[in-house]
């Protein structure tokens, strides 16, 4: 079973939790937080999901806040990691297939919960093209 890291902010975290279940039974998931709708600062919990993803290569990410611009931001910062903004199924299925993305970054304000589960599902099922776009994703770390 594939392992998918998961977290997000306060903003994120009802549907961080309905994401968890509805992949339950085809993701392990490593939910490194936040446990409850309270007030917390997004990067503790992005850079935790990235310092994750740095100790296993094959895992997927998912981060989910307000808008999803924080996270993917932060997550962005670490050099093993592509993540993308995402708010349509097409381009979640692009992020994987043209730039290699590891980490989706969901909206949760921006999008519904259909829609949010939608797009995580075409994230998950797409998978990297490589050919003309592989020379690209390995100019991505300067």
């Amino acid at each position: 079973m594939k392992k998918v890291v998961i977290a997000g902010d306060h903003a994120g975290y009802q549907l961080k939790e309905k994401v968890k279940q509805q992949f339950s039974q085809q993701y392990e998931f490593q939910d490194m937080g936040p446990h409850s709708e309270d007030s917390v600062d997004y990067p503790d919990f992005a850079h935790a999901l990235a310092e994750e993803l740095a100790k296993d290569k094959e895992a997927m990410g998912i981060l989910i806040c307000g808008s999803g611009n924080g996270v993917a931001i932060t997550a962005n910062k670490h050099e093993h990691i592509r993540a993308a903004l995402c708010w349509n199924e097409e381009l979640a299925a692009l992020a994987r297939q043209h730039n290699n993305a590891n980490v989706i970054c969901l909206p949760a304000r921006f999008v519904s919960e259909v829609s949010a589960l939608a797009i995580t599902d075409a994230f998950f099922k797409a998978s990297f093209e490589g050919g003309r776009h592989e020379k690209r994703v390995n100019k991505i770390s300067c």
